[in-house]
């Protein structure tokens, strides 16, 4: 299944701007999202270090 997370706009606001509502917003929603779920654990295992160091993500 493709997971749209990479071009994500909400992402984007995060990256841009971590404390922007939408970027509050889109760190929280990735706590239960099935999407970031899927697309986090189809990385390997070098980004999945990536995601969580830069996101401060500690599920799965």
């Amino acid at each position: 299944m493709a997971h749209n997370c990479e071009n994500c706009k909400f992402r984007a606001h995060y990256d841009k701007k971590s404390n922007s509502l939408l970027g509050r917003f889109w760190r929280w929603h990735i706590n239960f999202c099935p999407g970031w779920k899927g697309y986090f654990t189809s990385q390997t295992d070098e980004k999945k270090a990536e995601l969580r160091a830069k996101y401060n993500f500690t599920k799965y």
